[in-house]
């Protein structure tokens, strides 16, 4: 296989967690792959030939455009788009800044549309695909998350109207929907970016419960990086009609709740499901 026969993915937020083992276990399958960070002098590996580690700031279209080029220049082509960057915040909402609301819109929800955008000329020349990581929050709300869940399920539905879109044109649209995953920096970097979120003291009390909970034992068997990483080459090379590939048995449930009944029962699932921290 030629160097212009191999396929080509770009994954965004590839420093750690599922971006970097995405990037990995699309270099076993033979692809390309564009290991995109904002900060790609901390990458800790040595130089490969199917392996090109660049810059991409997702709030930056200047950054954007010239990953692309990189891209195109090093590998000839782009097969798959892997949006993988993004952030989390755990708040009260009614303490949130609107400035941070609009800054998690900015990476969650226009920095991913602002990169698939760009790279739509690219896939469309070779009927590539864009696989876009959404979240268990983007299909079950949880407490604490009112911010995070809307800029998810921002995701879900862009994503499921853009393959319409695309179709004809050639391009499948993935979604990749992981629950909880302890295994990761997002956890720690959520709760490092929701300290400059004050509580107020009459949510205190709530916030701590909820926040136990969060840490405590899962009565489900949870998602590994590897696991997901598995589901974004899945939905990279799967040839069916599926659009949503669930990781995680907590968020299999949820989903299951969701989609699989009516109103009446996802309602009193949701609510006995929180019932302790009402």
């Amino acid at each position: 296989m030629t160097e212009q026969e191999r396929r080509t993915a770009l994954v965004t937020g590839s420093s750690s967690g599922f971006g970097r083992a995405a990037v990995e276990l699309f270099r076993t399958q033979g692809w390309n792959v564009v290991a995109t960070t904002r900060r790609p002098d901390a990458w800790q590996e040595d130089p490969a030939d199917d392996l090109l580690v660049c810059a991409l700031d997702i709030r930056d279209a200047d950054s954007v455009d010239a990953a692309l080029a990189q891209t195109v220049q090093r590998f000839g082509r782009l097969d798959c788009l892997v949006n993988n960057a993004g952030a989390g915040l755990l708040s009260v909402f009614a303490a949130t800044p609107m400035t941070a609301v609009r800054d998690l819109f900015e990476v969650n929800v226009f920095g991913m549309m602002r990169v698939t955008q760009s790279a739509l000329p690219y896939l469309s020349a070779s009927s590539g695909r864009v696989v876009n990581v959404a979240s268990g929050s983007g299909i079950v709300p949880e407490p604490l998350m009112s911010v995070y869940g809307a800029t998810k399920f921002a995701v879900e539905g862009f994503t499921e109207s853009l393959r319409y879109e695309l179709a004809p044109h050639g391009v499948v649209v993935k979604l990749v929907e992981p629950g909880l995953v302890r295994e990761t920096n997002f956890i720690q970097n959520t709760v490092e970016t929701s300290q400059s979120v004050p509580v107020p003291p009459a949510y205190e009390h709530y916030v701590h419960q909820v926040i136990s909970g969060y840490l405590g034992e899962s009565p489900h068997r949870l998602a590994t990086p590897s696991a997901v990483a598995e589901a974004i080459l899945a939905a990279a090379t799967d040839h069916t009609t599926q659009l949503r590939y669930p990781v995680g048995e907590d968020i299999e449930a949820s989903a299951r709740m969701r989609h699989e009944t009516d109103e009446k029962s996802y309602n009193a699932w949701a609510l006995a499901k929180y019932a302790a921290v009402q």
